[in-house]
């Protein structure tokens, strides 16, 4: 064999083995979507247009975020690529982006995608695909059930949780109380059925008068005085901000002083205590979980002045005195340590296990003591409260900690 075809061999086999390794990292590449050397994408749908359009500032300020990040240096190496779609909190136009961002966009997996009817529309499609689907604006307890949607994750405390936490307060101060359960005739007023029954167990049926209503009804105040007539020492309202300031004044109206919870969703200052009345309010008891920008008691928190701090450079427009935004960035910040977790592997399935080995994580914007923890068999990342009680014109926080019940 001569020189020349012995380096025409050489040259040969060299170039097959550019091109076999050129395939390999071309075949590697097509096994993780969203991800290139210098770019991880990610997908959201969320509603910035349609009836609850106000909720659309959740995702602003995680899209600030990612601006923020990228500044540092994104993940990795990697800059984010937020893909952000309108859905108008429409189940069909859910569909339509959800599918976009999965089979166009080819985004490595899906976050903080806002509310139950939508995410239900998509939630079997997403699993199907194996998508990672984390961290939803969502407060449903199904969002944690593992075994029917192991791709999917929810984020803040479920109604559930919340429900057990306000019995476990209850019996702490009065063990022999007798209950009161008004809810909404859906997995919202549902979870606070199941969360009464988690702690109470086999005392529930003896305990409880429990009476449900429809969204369409005008009024709950025949609700209310028939619970009135038990003369329970606590009444639990799993309800929406409507019928939550409904029956503040109803049991204002009654005279009766029980000791009233109400679902953080639904107990609002702004929309629900003020509308009604604050006088009308007084002892009122939710919950809550971050810190909230708003309260003076943060103002020289540095969680609370390097959100503030992050509000004026990158989400200027916003305003950060609103908790919607300070949870925006709450959910953030845990998914940057999620990714960070991820140790530059940003294939779906390992950045799916990441999700499931959250252990004691604490951001600056929770509240002291409470803390994220996962795991294959617990997609309900935080399940952590603080009790608070509405005094004059706001709320005050008290008592420690309590955690509602494993499952």
């Amino acid at each position: 064999m001569t020189s020349f075809s012995r380096r025409s061999l050489m040259v040969g086999s060299a170039a097959a083995g550019l091109a076999a390794l050129s395939s390999a990292r071309n075949a590697r590449a097509d096994e993780l979507p969203g991800v290139t050397a210098t770019e991880l994408k990610i997908g959201c749908t969320t509603s910035l247009s349609g009836p609850v359009s106000a909720l659309g500032t959740i995702a602003r300020s995680q899209e600030a975020y990612f601006r923020m990040l990228n500044d540092q240096g994104g993940i990795a190496g990697r800059k984010i690529n937020f893909i952000m779609y309108d859905d108008a909190f429409n189940p069909s136009k859910t569909v339509e982006q959800t599918r976009r961002l999965i089979e166009s966009d080819n985004v490595a997996f899906l976050f903080s995608m806002l509310g139950t009817a939508p995410n239900s529309a998509v939630v079997k499609y997403i699993n199907a695909q194996k998508v990672p689907h984390l961290f939803l604006s969502v407060n449903g307890d199904k969002w944690g059930d593992y075994k029917t949607y192991p791709w999917t994750m929810g984020f803040a405390p479920s109604s559930r949780t919340e429900a057990q936490v306000f019995a476990k307060y209850a019996l702490s101060q009065k063990p022999d109380a007798k209950f009161a359960l008004l809810y909404q005739n859906d997995d919202l007023g549902k979870d606070f059925v199941a969360g009464l029954r988690d702690v109470l167990g086999d005392r529930y049926d003896t305990l409880v008068k429990a009476m449900s209503y429809e969204v369409t009804e005008p009024t709950i105040d025949s609700q209310i005085v028939t619970l009135r007539a038990t003369n329970a020492d606590v009444l639990i309202s799993g309800v929406t901000s409507k019928f939550a300031a409904q029956a503040i004044r109803k049991v204002y109206e009654l005279g009766w002083k029980p000791m009233h919870f109400v679902t953080s969703g639904a107990a609002s200052v702004a929309s629900t205590i003020i509308p009604v009345g604050a006088e009308r309010a007084e002892g009122l008891i939710t919950s809550t979980y971050t810190k909230d920008p708003a309260d003076p008691a943060w103002a020289d928190d540095p969680g609370i002045k390097d959100y503030t701090a992050f509000m004026a450079k990158y989400f200027p427009t916003g305003n950060a005195k609103e908790s919607l935004n300070a949870y925006g960035y709450t959910v953030a910040s845990v998914l940057r340590i999620l990714l960070g977790q991820c140790n530059g592997n940003f294939s779906r399935e390992n950045i799916m296990a990441q999700a499931n080995n959250l252990k004691n994580v604490e951001v600056p914007t929770l509240l002291p003591g409470v803390r994220v923890n996962t795991s294959p068999t617990n997609h309900h990342p935080l399940r952590q409260m603080q009790l608070q009680r509405f005094e004059g014109q706001g709320y005050k926080r008290f008592g420690a900690v309590i955690e509602g019940t494993m499952l």
